[in-house]
């Protein structure tokens, strides 16, 4: 049994806690965090399902204070795991990585790390392999997460030489206050990282892209214009994304209308917070163009890397050596693909 922390309970550290909380074969130590913050208040108002840390800075007299029950240091949860998944602020996980080395503990990053933190850059659909037995992973972000599975997905039946894409960005995630009240679009630097990042993970896949900040909260809106090494019909696209357990095919006509849509199904399923783990790519949204294929990707930033990352703790920690197993046992246990039968 894989022994797992998580270090920040923020929008990712709470869904990376769940996700590993379902996972049979492995075992969430705890989670650790700085403050008493709405989502710790809220883990103490269900009982405290999962064991609370306290990392460097943290002032356990404001815990007491809320009779919020802690179980140690952040060092004490490191040295009760194999692995720390790592969802802390940008830069912060760097500075943990010193922690994890000197402890000789395995960890996996995510996207708002800089690269070199890991000794692979990784994805659970496109480079499994890559990740085995290493100590240090590093998730791609939520936008390049969801584009990779896509484009990964034709590239492995077809083939894909070229792609280009759109992105209309989410400007915060829910609650969020800190991007202001907006009524604007912002136009980034081409090309985007999501572009730049496939093409790390993919390098034979020529890549560029635009990105557009869109004051919206719930999900990020992809168009994908992929150029195949043979013709991609729509109908042979549509194969293959039917296939994907990480993908959910949606329709206009029954009522996914946009991102707003897609969210609120997620709270009529009975999720969590309304996650969803799966893209959507909309039907209507494929068209070939010319001798390529083109179509649009929904992106539930909050909680679209979580199986991603559980992929990356089966390959650190050599539970599954191969793609097709790892991801076969991520899907069963968050149910992915139960949709379809």
């Amino acid at each position: 049994m894989i022994k797992v922390g998580v270090a920040g309970y923020g929008t990712i550290g709470q869904r990376l806690a769940d996700g590993v909380a379902r996972q049979e074969d492995m075992e969430l130590v705890g989670v650790a965090d700085l403050a008493p913050t709405l989502a710790i208040r809220a883990l103490k108002e269900k009982g405290m399902p999962y064991d609370l840390y306290l990392v460097a800075g943290a002032d356990k007299e404001k815990f007491d204070a809320l009779d919020i029950p802690t179980a140690g240091t952040f060092e004490d949860l490191c040295n009760k795991v194999d692995i720390m998944l790592d969802s802390s602020p940008g830069g912060i996980g760097a500075k943990n990585k010193e922690i994890y080395e000197r402890l000789g503990v395995k960890a996996v990053f995510q996207g708002g790390e800089k690269n070199d933190v890991a000794d692979v850059f990784f994805h659970g659909y496109a480079n499994f392999e890559k990740g085995v037995d290493k100590d240090y992973l590093k998730l791609t972000s939520c936008n390049t997460t969801g584009l990779i599975r896509a484009v990964d997905c034709l590239d492995r039946k077809y083939g894909v030489e070229r792609i280009a894409i759109t992105i209309v960005r989410r400007v915060a995630d829910p609650g969020d206050y800190h991007r202001g009240l907006t009524n604007a679009l912002q136009v980034e630097q081409a090309p985007s990282h999501q572009a730049v990042d496939l093409m790390t993970i993919m390098p034979h896949v020529d890549a560029t892209g635009i990105l557009v900040h869109t004051p919206v909260t719930h999900g990020h809106f992809i168009t994908v214009i992929a150029h195949g090494k043979q013709k991609i019909t729509k109908e042979m696209a549509l194969e293959a994304f039917k296939e994907h357990d990480r993908i959910r095919i949606v329709r206009l006509e029954d009522g996914f209308l946009g991102n707003a849509s897609l969210f609120k199904y997620g709270r009529d399923l009975g999720h969590p917070r309304g996650d969803l783990y799966e893209i959507a790519i909309w039907e209507n949204s494929i068209v070939e163009t010319g001798d390529d294929i083109m179509f649009g990707i929904h992106i539930p930033q909050e909680s679209i890397t979580i199986p991603e990352s559980v992929d990356a703790i089966r390959a650190a920690c050599g539970m599954q050596k191969t793609r097709e197993e790892g991801v076969a046992e991520t899907n069963k246990y968050l149910g992915l693909g139960s949709w379809k039968k």
